[in-house]
């Protein structure tokens, strides 16, 4: 603080305006720090032709419902490990494998012998079915890679989600939009991404940007998606006449939809990688928990006027609904090359209205009682 003079009268005290030129001690600014050979970058305006993706936007910015309680946490894929009976089923396959190599040599011989158009009808149709498996087995492998990127970029988005580098987010979302290129649903994301692509300077500020525009769209057709399988599932399971049906349907609409959100974003998984996913799906609810049916449950989805008519079979159908919901959820969490930062995490109450909007329909339609197994 300056000296004041002990002759001078008091200063009274006065408002003024921020942007007053006279109220600033100095009309110079100081100029930015740049790097080492960095050339500074000229003030721009938004293109007009970007549409941006705007926090109203996001399939899942419902407000919270009091069934929150039953969405799963944020699943995560099971490490991959040797273990002794993975040692023990690559062994009997290899000893099948040359079993089935010899039995074909065997044949394919005694058939030359015997008949010698014979021998190279089966020679074709070995070298067929030899060119077939080739071509199977490095789909698959293509397959379980694809699932493997994803789950790497997700992992490597989530750890520099908050201290990247504008470098490391440019890399990243590259990889991103790479991956999810082929997807119709993203091509007004990967536009605005190129076109404010020198624009956002922050590393995580550019990341939650890709992530509005890549991810939204795709998330509102992953919430599409999972509502049909769901509701498919409790129409199903509330008229049908025999629990096995209901365990059948119910494991062909969790396999399906599963496979669905993995193609959705990017992942397109062969067999074996479908396999390996739905098992960690699958264990990841195993360990979360199940819905726990009852008529506290029910009046809360759908209200105390409407679970009082609700027969058992149509509670039952909107339980098996809800769990058919959280399969989708966990499988958006396994499938998403991108965690949930800026985009909110879909819950079951996200579900709800469209899982039980066909309540009142479906119970004027009394069901046929259920056989014993």
């Amino acid at each position: 603080m300056s000296e004041r003079d002990p002759g001078a009268a008091p200063r009274k005290p006065r408002s003024f305006r921020v942007d007053d030129p006279a109220a600033k001690p100095s009309s110079e600014k100081p100029e930015p720090q740049k790097g080492p050979g960095e050339r500074p970058r000229k003030p721009a305006a938004i293109p007009v032709n970007a549409s941006l993706t705007m926090a109203q936007d996001d399939p899942f910015a419902a407000e919270p419902s009091e069934l929150e309680a039953l969405t799963p946490p944020p699943a995560t894929a099971r490490p991959r490990r040797m273990t002794a009976g993975k040692v023990l089923m690559a062994s009997l396959g290899l000893l099948l494998a040359l079993a089935l190599g010899i039995w074909t040599d065997s044949l394919i011989r005694s058939l030359f012998e015997r008949v010698p158009w014979l021998g190279w009808v089966a020679s074709a149709a070995a070298a067929g079915a030899a060119l077939a498996l080739i071509v199977l087995v490095v789909k698959e492998i293509l397959g379980i890679r694809r699932l493997a990127k994803v789950a790497g970029l997700r992992e490597a988005v989530a750890v520099k989600s908050k201290t990247a580098t504008a470098k490391e987010a440019r890399a990243l979302t590259a990889e991103v939009s790479s991956l999810v290129s082929a997807n119709p649903l993203t091509a007004r994301g990967r536009r605005n991404l190129k076109a404010l692509d020198g624009e956002i300077v922050d590393g995580p500020q550019f990341l939650a940007f890709a992530e509005r525009e890549l991810m939204a769209s795709l998330d509102r057709q992953a919430r599409l998606l999972t509502v049909n399988s769901a509701k498919r599932v409790s129409v199903v399971t509330a008229v049908s006449p025999r629990a096995i049906v209901d365990l059948a349907y119910v494991g062909f609409e969790a396999v399906r939809l599963i496979r669905a959100l993995a193609e959705l974003y990017g992942g397109r998984p062969g067999t074996i990688g479908m396999i390996r996913l739905f098992r960690d799906v699958i264990a990841h609810l195993a360990v979360t928990g199940t819905i726990a049916a009852g008529d506290s449950l029910i009046q809360q989805v759908v209200g105390h006027g409407v679970a009082a008519k609700l027969s058992a079979r149509l509670g039952e159908g909107v339980i098996n609904g809800l769990m058919t919901a959280r399969i989708g959820i966990s499988a958006m969490d396994l499938c998403r090359p991108m965690p949930f930062s800026a985009l909110k995490r879909p819950g079951i109450g996200d579900f709800m209205a469209d899982i039980t909007s066909f309540a009142g329909n479906t119970d004027k339609s009394q069901a046929t009682p259920r056989k014993p197994l």
